[in-house]
């Protein structure tokens, strides 16, 4: 049990045991064979990864990446996530970002109505005082990373590995509007195209409401066909079912 429940103590498992499984033991008992076994006491504050996991529909996180044009331009990708759905909720691109321009972006997609309370960014220069306050307003609360932790920061950076190995690892941008171009065309299609293991599989954005199902699980619904749909000039492609033209 303590094994399984890292936030458990001494007596959360003796009640455990005394009420479910009808095994009578004091809590100093239970901490003895703790002990014995070298199981550390839980700790006292919520970990960090259990927060996240426990207020995931409430958090949004955001991180900067870099990208390179054919002419050699560095630029900045800025992506923003919504973690308990992993949706993209925010991507652009820019040269050379600055905290107004950071703060800007934010406006464009936050609202009071969205039931968002957290915000997870690191300690980017960036990220400034004006900008945080900024973010306030929109009653965010922000948490911002510890130092060289990327670790903190892991959905994001999930979704930042994700662009790079399924995207730009392919893709050469010619200059900041090209990739702009690519990087919103694949936003699009991580929202509402490509299935999400995390998701159990599903989607951030299902675009269908119900998928037809056929008599046999190995063979395609009478009536319907099958309808490929090219993402980023055929470097991806989408799937749907669509009845057949009489």
């Amino acid at each position: 049990m303590a094994a399984e429940n890292p936030t458990w103590g001494e007596e959360r498992i003796a009640d455990e045991l005394s009420l479910k499984l009808g095994i009578s033991l004091d809590p100093s008992t239970v901490g003895k064979y703790l002990k014995s076994r070298g199981t550390p006491r839980p700790p006292r504050n919520q970990r960090w990864a259990a927060f996240v996991r426990n207020h995931a529909n409430a958090i949004i996180a955001c991180d900067f990446f870099t990208s390179v044009t054919a002419t050699f331009q560095i630029l900045y990708v800025f992506v923003v996530i919504e973690i308990g759905s992993r949706r993209i909720l925010h991507v652009n691109v820019r040269d050379h970002p600055t905290a107004e321009w950071t703060r800007q972006q934010f406006r464009a997609f936050l609202d009071r109505e969205s039931g968002h309370h957290y915000l997870i960014h690191d300690r980017d220069t960036v990220f400034s005082a004006e900008v945080d306050e900024g973010l306030n307003g929109f009653g965010l609360r922000v948490l911002k990373t510890t130092v060289r932790s990327p670790m903190a920061n892991a959905y994001c950076e999930r979704v930042i590995g994700t662009f790079r190995r399924e995207c730009l690892d392919y893709l050469i941008p010619i200059n900041q509007r090209h990739l702009r171009r690519i990087v919103r065309e694949f936003a699009d299609y991580y929202n509402r195209g490509r299935p999400h293991s995390a998701l159990e599989p599903g989607l951030p954005e299902p675009n269908q409401a119900t998928v037809p199902v056929g008599e046999h699980r190995h063979q395609l619904p009478v009536g319907y066909g099958v309808v490929r749909t090219s993402v980023l000039a055929g470097l991806h492609h989408e799937y749907r079912l669509e009845k057949d033209v009489a």
